[in-house]
């Protein structure tokens, strides 16, 4: 929920939450709770230091995730008895806690989470860092193993050379409004500057893409990739002034030709392979051109968003879970 990719936006996070530099007062008491620690009036997460306030919108939030979590893990424990043979994946250097999506997925396909390589049918680089260290792909089927990279300037990079038309820009000689965001993932903390200007360590400089519509919503679209193939798209909208901070102001979920073209899915495709990422969630921006813009890569998504219904959040898990299956073992039947 307290999760830095995008989700981790898509799980439970809102504007109250500080960047990891936000600690608290020194010497508060605190108490932990797996990967949380609740330390003052604030809730922190472990592994990356993120933190929100604990209020009654957080605790809204959290009983509405666990309402999603209580019919996954009852669907869980079906697969489990009625599914003699169940494939096994075993994720390294995490195991993923089930508010992020691909464990989530795992659960309501059936998944077995193996302690081992050797007692896996596939193996899962998981790590909710913007870089990581390579690391060696065991023998057999290996996912996100080449996705040890998603700093900004890095999704710009691969952007631009599969899409053709640059994200980045230079502040120094750029002239008029952009973007400024930290290179680290899921910090959330975009705004919007006039340039020329100097560039400031440890931030990066993108095109200020209009999403904004009549009705002065922002528009985000979470697209989630799976093998190379977009498997459902969360169109996300915001009050244009709060465009880079959660909560959202409603989410609804889109089949993947309804929202691109088929040219852009081919294209979503590529770029989610050149970033070596086999799973990953994808925030995707349409300017007012009708151009779409790869904005940030989330290989350990958190979700689903909170705003979906518990119906869309089901349906979302099956659709990804089958994805997930797939990729696994080919020729397993799809779960209901």
């Amino acid at each position: 929920m307290l999760a830095r990719t995008s989700p981790a936006a898509d799980g439970v996070r809102s504007r109250r939450f500080a960047q990891p530099a936000e600690t608290g007062s020194a010497g508060s008491p605190s108490l932990v709770l797996g990967d949380f620690e609740l330390r003052g009036a604030r809730v922190f997460l472990r592994k990356t230091g993120n933190s929100a306030a604990l209020d009654r919108r957080l605790l809204a939030e959290v009983a509405n995730w666990l309402c999603y979590q209580l019919v996954l893990r009852v669907v869980a424990g079906l697969r489990h008895l009625f599914r003699r043979s169940r494939p096994a994946i075993w994720f390294t250097p995490d195991r993923p806690h089930p508010r992020y999506m691909v464990r989530a997925a795992a659960m309501w396909a059936g998944v077995r989470i193996a302690r081992s390589s050797h007692d896996a049918d596939a193996a899962f680089f998981f790590e909710d860092a913007t870089r990581s260290a390579n690391v060696a792909r065991p023998a057999g089927r290996g996912f996100n193993f080449g996705c040890t990279d998603i700093s900004k300037t890095r999704v710009a990079r691969t952007f631009e050379d599969v899409f053709g038309y640059p994200l980045a820009l230079d502040p120094t000689s750029w002239t008029g409004h952009a973007v400024e965001k930290s290179e680290v993932n899921g910090t959330h903390d975009g705004r919007i500057i006039l340039c020329p200007q100097p560039a400031q360590p440890g931030k990066t400089y993108q095109r200020l893409i209009d999403t904004i519509a009549a009705d002065g919503c922002a528009r985000d679209l979470r697209t989630h990739c799976v093998d190379g193939r977009v498997v459902v798209v969360w169109e996300k909208l915001r009050a244009a002034e709060d465009r880079f901070l959660p909560p959202n102001l409603s989410v609804t979920r889109h089949a993947p030709e309804r929202i691109f073209s088929a040219d852009e899915l081919q294209q979503i495709g590529t770029f989610a392979r050149a970033m070596g990422a086999d799973w990953c969630g994808l925030d995707i921006l349409r300017d007012t051109d009708s151009r779409i813009y790869i904005v940030d890569v989330n290989k350990t998504d958190a979700g689903p968003i909170i705003a979906l219904s518990l119906k869309e959040k089901l349906a979302s898990t099956a659709l990804l879970a089958n994805a997930l299956l797939a990729m696994i073992e080919p020729v397993m039947p799809p779960v209901a």
